[in-house]
Order: C-alpha cells, then sequence, then structure tokens
C-alpha cells in the first residue's frame, strides 16, 4: 500500500522502519536535513525535504493517489492542518497524531469530522491504556482492550456464592453496556442465551465500557474488591494526566509527584481528589517522608528514562508491590524489555510501539480488521467500519442474520463507544467490534461492505 508520513520524530521514524519492513510503499516528508538523511541512509524510505504542512509537498508526496497519510509530528495543528490539506488533495484515509486532550473533546466542535481527518491517535494516551490496565484489573484476570480502551473484554472466573448464581441471565437486570459473550464450562465453550443459569467454576467472557465492568464485578465474584488501590505517578506528563481519566473510580487513590511547581499547580486544579507532591522522585529522603513504600503501584512517566529506571527500582525497595515505566528512547527498549523481569518491573510502555501497533492494525486493503483472538479457540474479533450501500445499513442488530456464535459486541461513533442491544441501528461511518468464528469472518465483513464494490 502507498503510505505517506509527516514527521521522523520517534513515532514517525520507527512507523517509517516498520511499515516499509511490512511490504507498504512508504513516503516521508521531513523539514530537518539531518533527520532526512539519517532516514535516507537507513530505511528503505522515499524522502521529500520540506514542511509537511504545505500543499506544495503533500502534493509532490503523492497524496492524490496515497492510501494512508499519516501526521506524525510533535505539534498537534501542523498534522491536523496536513491532514486536512491531504484529504482534499485525495488521500483515502488521514491519521494524525494528536497530544491536547482539547481535540478529544466533541462537546462543541468535532474537531475530526470539521477537518475530514478519518482518525485522530494520541501515543500518550495509548500509553496509558496499556499501564493502567494492569492497575485496573486483578491479576486473575486476562483483558483486551478495543476502540483505544472504550471498551474492555474481561474473562472472569464465577465464584462460589455469587450473586449471579442460580439465576437465568434475563432475571440479572445487568443493564446496558456490559454482555456476556462467551461461557466455558468444562472445557465446552457455549454461547450464552437468555435461559442461561451460571455455576461456580464457570468462565464467562463479558464485554463492556470500563467503568461498568469495574461496577458489575462483584455480580461474579465474592473475592473483596472495594478496597482502595493507591497510586503513585511520577511525573506529570501527558501519559500521568491519561492515566488519571483511566482510574477516576473511587477505589483509585493517586498521588502525582511532579518537580516542576507549575505543573504541579495545574494538575492540582484540574483534579482536586489527588495529591499532588512538588519534589523529585529521585531523592529517597522524599519518597521516604510520603511513605512511598505502601503504595500498590509506583509508574514512572517523565520523559527521562533514566530517571524513570531509577525511581523504579528505589520504589520497589522501598516496598511498592508493583512498578511500571514508560520507555521513550528506542535504543532502551529492548534492553529494559529483556531486563524488566530482572528489575521487577511489571510493565515497560513505549508510545512509539503501541501507536505503531495501532496503526499497524488500520493499514489494511480489507474492509475489516483482526484484533485479537480468544485463547485457544476458533473465536477472533474484528473490526469494520459500516460503509454505504451495504446490506447491514439501517436496519437493528436482531434483523441482521448473523451466523451462530457471532455478537456485535461494541458500535463506535461520534459520541463514543457503547455495547449495543438488540435494537440498536447499524448506521453508515459507525465502527463495529464484532466477535465470531474466524471461518465465517469473510461472510460476516461482507454485510458491512459497499455492495458496489
Amino acid at each position: 500500500m502507498k503510505i505517506i508520513i509527516v514527521g521522523a520524530g520517534d513515532v514517525g521514524h520507527y512507523l517509517c522502519q516498520v511499515l516499509s519492513e511490512d511490504g507498504h510503499s512508504v513516503t516521508l516528508i521531513e523539514s530537518s536535513d539531518v533527520t532526512a538523511d539519517e532516514v535516507e541512509e537507513n530505511l528503505d524510505v522515499r524522502v521529500i525535504r520540506g514542511n509537511g504542512a504545505s500543499a506544495k509537498y503533500i502534493s509532490m508526496a503523492g497524496a492524490d493517489s496515497c492510501d494512508f497519510f499519516m501526521a506524525m509530528t510533535a505539534h498537534d495543528q501542523l498534522n491536523i492542518v496536513a491532514c486536512a490539506l491531504a484529504h482534499k488533495l485525495g488521500a483515502k484515509t488521514t491519521i494524525a497524531r494528536v497530544h491536547d486532550q482539547i481535540y478529544s473533546d466533541n462537546s462543541i466542535v468535532n474537531y475530526q469530522k470539521y477537518f475530514d481527518i478519518d482518525v485522530l491517535i494520541n501515543p500518550e494516551a495509548l500509553t496509558a491504556i496499556d499501564l493502567a490496565k494492569h492497575v485496573r484489573n486483578p491479576e486473575r484476570v486476562a483483558i483486551e482492550d478495543f476502540a483505544r480502551g472504550q471498551i474492555e473484554l474481561q474473562e472472569l472466573v464465577i465464584t462460589e456464592n455469587a450473586k449471579v448464581l442460580g439465576k437465568p441471565l434475563k432475571e440479572l437486570a445487568l443493564g446496558s453496556g456490559i454482555k456476556i459473550c462467551y461461557l466455558e464450562r468444562r472445557e465446552s465453550l457455549l454461547v450464552p442465551t437468555a435461559n442461561t443459569v451460571l455455576q461456580a467454576g464457570d468462565k464467562i467472557t463479558v464485554i463492556g465500557t470500563p467503568e461498568v465492568l469495574l461496577s458489575k464485578r462483584p455480580l461474579f465474584s465474592t473475592e473483596s474488591n472495594s478496597s482502595s488501590v493507591r497510586i503513585v505517578l511520577y511525573g506529570a506528563t501527558e501519559t500521568a494526566i491519561s492515566i488519571i481519566r483511566r482510574l477516576s473510580n473511587y477505589r483509585f487513590k493517586l498521588r502525582v509527584i511532579e518537580p516542576n511547581l507549575r505543573k504541579c499547580k495545574e494538575v492540582a486544579e484540574s483534579f482536586p481528589n489527588v495529591t499532588v507532591i512538588n519534589g523529585s522522585a529521585t531523592s529517597l529522603r522524599l519518597l521516604e517522608e510520603e511513605q512511598i513504600g505502601s503504595a500498590d503501584y509506583f509508574i514512572a512517566c517523565t520523559k527521562d528514562d533514566e530517571e524513570n529506571v531509577m525511581t523504579c527500582l528505589q520504589a520497589k525497595k522501598l516496598g511498592v508491590k508493583h512498578v511500571e515505566l514508560v520507555i521513550n528512547k528506542p535504543d532502551y527498549e529492548q534492553v529494559l524489555q529483556n531486563i524488566s523481569g530482572f528489575l521487577n518491573i511489571e510493565a515497560a510502555s513505549s508510545p512509539r510501539r503501541v501507536t505503531a501497533s495501532e496503526i499497524q492494525k488500520l493499514v489494511t486493503d480489507k474492509n475489516f480488521i483482526v484484533i485479537g483472538a480468544l485463547r485457544d479457540s476458533p473465536i477472533e474479533f474484528i473490526e469494520l467500519e459500516v460503509a454505504e450501500n451495504c446490506p447491514a445499513q439501517g436496519k437493528q442488530i436482531y434483523e441482521l442474520n448473523l451466523p451462530p456464535a457471532c455478537i456485535i459486541a461494541a458500535i463506535v461513533g461520534d459520541n463514543g463507544a457503547k455495547v449495543p442491544g438488540a435494537k440498536d441501528v447499524i448506521n453508515v461511518g459507525e465502527r463495529l467490534v464484532i466477535i465470531l468464528e474466524r471461518a465465517n469472518v469473510k461472510e460476516v465483513a461482507a454485510m458491512f461492505r459497499d455492495i458496489g464494490r
């Protein structure tokens, strides 16, 4: 496929590498001669030196015939302008990297629609999702996230004396925002019906919004889930702010350590329930005074990898149960991944890697992408966009002739993601997360494809 990338910073450079290695034809627009020379020497990428927000250079790169145009610089406004121009010049799909949360706020203007951008992607928010899921879910729970963290899939084991025992599912009144997709009982995988009665020891696969899943978990398990979880974040970065938003439930007690006083004030004003400490986590004295050792999680989110590693090691030595960190430098990634177990680091997440992983899912010439699979089974998760003139357009879900064991688990639209009911209508432009047997993928995907193509 023909791909144009604007900006060869850490994220853009890595995308050039992985997408060219995947066999795609990649063109880079880069304003820095030094960076452009480095890419040209080391990667199989065509390089154009110039301003990525200039119609002249976007046209030179071949936007009129490209399959994907990706603006990946560190400047939100430049990325948005570049994608808007590329769309006007004929790019089929545009992807803009953004940092500022205001571009996700659709309360006044939907920025994505207004500028005709197909995908807005935030590396820091994706990194936060990756780190926060370890905090939000006990170790016993297997978890996948879809729609950039708006929807989660979890596997839960029904415990003895759980509240759901002995009642058919239709009587449980689980409400909206959650759906039981599959039931594993004595090594058999079943699709539950309204009359299914859950038994102790059953393993269920549930999907829903993170908040609803968290609130409903006590119905399925009698294990205590009410105790608070104490989290310390080091560095008031975009990643830390995104983690705070992900952990807004009352169960999570958050503290932020930040050396910059101005940033401390900004966090305190934006999140009154978060304790903010002005100082550096590199100071052992500060960590001891603040009794950091009693925390459940310490997450180092600064832009300095050396500080992230050292503060995690200090926190672990003081008694913190779990430590996680952000890796910013490409050269450190492989080393830290290899020794994270030795250092007792539970999770190490890289903005460039999570971004590349998300984009690789989108770069396909099919009308669907495979985004996961249910372990040891023929069940896959796919994501697709509802096309104009497709057979499913305008129909309610119960009207679709879906094959057995096929579940529309989530609908992602302008107002976010939701778990649909049988009477929800399929609309053009929405993205669907569908769980189904691998053998039925092509048949189901065709229901949402333009019949004229």
